[in-house]
């Protein structure tokens, strides 16, 4: 039976509210598919406004490997603004896709993709607009499958009464498979209903399904076990990891957007994965092994992009994009294949030790010449130590100095605040660091009129790396800590009016820490902080650290715990973590090893280049890394007539 649009009655609300076009739909390379030429319907949603969401690659991605299948429709949506939010609730107009303007409540299935943890509150907008139950076990035959993806599905024990499942992982062919077994599922009858649907996907090893878990604690509140509730559910659930990346080129016609977006460029992602080892980064150390796409892989999506786009910016995306074992011959032959376009190329940032200034000069060829940034991480030479950042401050003053000697006149450096055993003189140091590249910018450029802006966030501690052990710094500290830091560049006189400083205070990170370190007695946080109002928490105007501490004031107690036992508490080796039951691949040991020495501040090589340290991933996950060369070249497009 077909689903009707809901657009009628969403279009007599739009003149009402802020910046409307991003409801609409009808982007370039969007598509819609007739409601009843399909027998599996995914609705996809990235938990945050459009202009956001719309860029994501991997919902775009996602999006378009299930609408290249035949009797499969994938449609998108996002979060709506408060002013919506309100006009819909007050005549009836449930969430909706912005490509066929559907009932999210009508599809097979209701996707989200979270790179963080701040947008929980807005997927409960979201399933309460659609008129879906918020709590799993009250769903019935009729509600989509809510299954959660994205970095921050490595841990979805928060939400685990929210969700029916998650995938961690990649998701191209996940996705795939579990559309296999929904439409097995729906040929036969539907049989034994939801809850064999379920099954079925938990069966597979790769989805895991909360509630076919039961978690058990200890009397101090620690996790004792978490231990299946059915036969033939797997103990532990597999990350998916994609091979090949050249048989992936997606997306092969990226969405062009109507409004205005954070990046108004196309995309294309160089390679996957990062064994830099960078105790801090969760998504070095979940991405695991480094699969690099060919030269020519990338010269193809690059055309074929532009091509669909008319895009005037190629953004070259990895973890850590000037490591790829090619980008030199990328850079050149993309700049030289375009420079008549002038199409400008840029890299997210760029590694101190993997710059120089041929690889700069090609990427901004056609494109205006903007900022460097760089990210030390860490102040002090013992904290990168402590985090495996392995740069030292002379080699950063040496690759600033050829930036500045070459023309560049900003360059921002990217540090954090609250990194373990960190002191007070680990983060007065980047005051002086700071004051050091300012001094040789004026010197090697012979001008005073240079900048280097210092931005500063503060360290969460996250899964599924060597810091998951880790006490994270409680707010107030992290603010005095940067307040000293500001007081430091600001009192100096010589360099300090060269300087722009910028930094997140504190109480973000301890909202983010208990979300992300979390377990399921966090899900009664968020859903009091939801039914509160909170809404867009990654947004600064929106965020209320005073309402997510006294809904935790209100639900944590009872259950035996409190907001700094989930951040500013350090955990045993021995203690069972939420997350224990989801194998990233890496070995518990390994991390565990890392950690010590990280408090030891010994240094851990790169593994693409040294011989394996172990950590696991490519036997567990029956992967390898995959790097060039190729020794190809992107060669001239050539116009064919005819």
């Amino acid at each position: 039976m077909s689903v009707e649009s809901v657009f009628p009655q969403l279009e007599a609300l739009l003149p009402h509210v802020q910046k409307p076009i991003q409801y609409v739909g009808g982007e370039l390379n969007s598509t819609v598919k007739p409601w009843d030429s399909c027998d599996v319907r995914w609705a996809l949603m990235y938990p945050d406004a459009y202009e956001v969401g719309l860029p994501n690659q991997g919902v775009m991605i996602l999006y378009e490997v299930l609408n290249e299948r035949e009797g499969v429709l994938a449609e998108r949506t996002y979060s709506v603004w408060p002013d919506l939010e309100a006009l819909m609730r007050e005549h009836g107009v449930p969430q909706f896709t912005v490509d066929g303007h559907r009932p999210v409540r009508s599809f097979d299935v209701f996707g989200l993709s979270f790179s963080t943890e701040l947008g929980y509150t807005n997927m409960l907008a979201a399933l309460d607009l659609a008129g879906i139950p918020l709590m799993a076990g009250e769903r019935g035959a009729d509600d989509p499958i809510v299954l959660a993806g994205g970095h921050a599905a490595f841990n979805p024990e928060p939400i685990a009464d929210f969700i029916d499942a998650a995938v961690v992982g990649d998701g191209e062919q996940a996705v795939l498979e579990i559309t296999d077994i929904i439409r097995a599922w729906k040929l036969e009858g539907r049989p034994g209903g939801r809850d064999e649907l379920l099954l079925r996907l938990a069966r597979t090893g790769g989805v895991y399904v909360p509630g076919f878990y039961d978690v058990e604690y200890l009397p101090d509140g620690r996790i004792s076990r978490v231990v299946p509730n059915r036969s033939g559910v797997p103990w532990r659930v597999s990350k998916h990891t994609v091979m090949d990346l050249d048989e992936w080129p997606y997306p092969k016609q990226p969405l062009v957007p109507l409004a205005e977006t954070v990046h108004e460029r196309m995309s294309v992602e160089i390679f996957r994965g990062c064994t830099r080892g960078c105790r801090f980064c969760q998504a070095g150390m979940i991405t695991r092994p480094v699969r690099e796409r060919s030269i020519t892989g990338i010269g193809d999506m690059v055309h074929r992009g532009l091509e669909a786009t008319g895009f005037e910016e190629v953004g070259l995306l990895s973890l850590s994009s000037a490591d790829h074992s090619e980008i030199g011959d990328i850079a050149k032959g993309l700049a030289d294949r375009y420079e008549d376009e002038k199409i400008g190329l840029s890299l997210p940032s760029t590694r101190v030790d993997a710059f120089n200034i041929d690889l700069a000069n090609e990427l901004t060829r056609n494109g205006r010449r903007s900022g460097l940034t760089f990210a030390p991480e860490g102040g002090s030479e013992r904290i990168r130590k402590v985090i495996n950042k392995m740069v030292s401050e002379d080699d950063l003053i040496r690759t600033v100095a050829t930036a500045y000697g070459n023309g560049w006149r900003q360059v921002k450096l990217y540090f954090m605040c609250g990194l373990p055993t960190e002191t007070d003189d680990d983060v007065l140091q980047i005051a002086d660091m700071a004051m050091r590249v300012i001094q040789k910018g004026r010197e090697v450029s012979g001008s005073n009129d240079i900048r280097c802006t210092v931005s500063i966030g503060g360290f969460v501690p996250k899964p599924h790396t060597p810091f998951q052990w880790a006490p994270q710094l409680g707010a107030e500290e992290t603010d005095a800590r940067l307040e000293k830091l500001r007081d430091r560049i600001r009192g100096d006189k010589r360099y300090g009016r060269s300087i722009g400083f910028r930094y997140h205070d504190g109480k973000p990170g301890i909202v983010e820490g208990l979300l992300s370190r979390g377990d399921r007695r966090v899900g009664a946080v968020i859903r009091a902080v939801y039914e509160d109002g909170g809404r867009f928490d990654g947004w600064r105007e929106h965020f209320s650290y005073d309402r997510w501490m006294s809904c935790a004031a209100r639900t944590l107690p009872e259950l035996g715990v409190d907001v700094d036992w989930y951040t500013t508490r350090e955990r045993a080796y021995e203690e069972v973590l939420p997350w224990d039951h989801l194998d990233s691949g890496l070995d518990k040991d390994w991390l565990w090893e890392d950690w010590q020495d990280a408090l030891d501040e010994t240094e851990v090589e790169d593994c693409r280049w040294t011989p394996c340290f172990d950590c696991g991933v490519c036997p567990t996950m029956d992967t390898s890394i995959q790097v060039g060369p190729t020794g190809k070249k992107l060669l001239p497009l050539t116009v064919v007539n005819g």
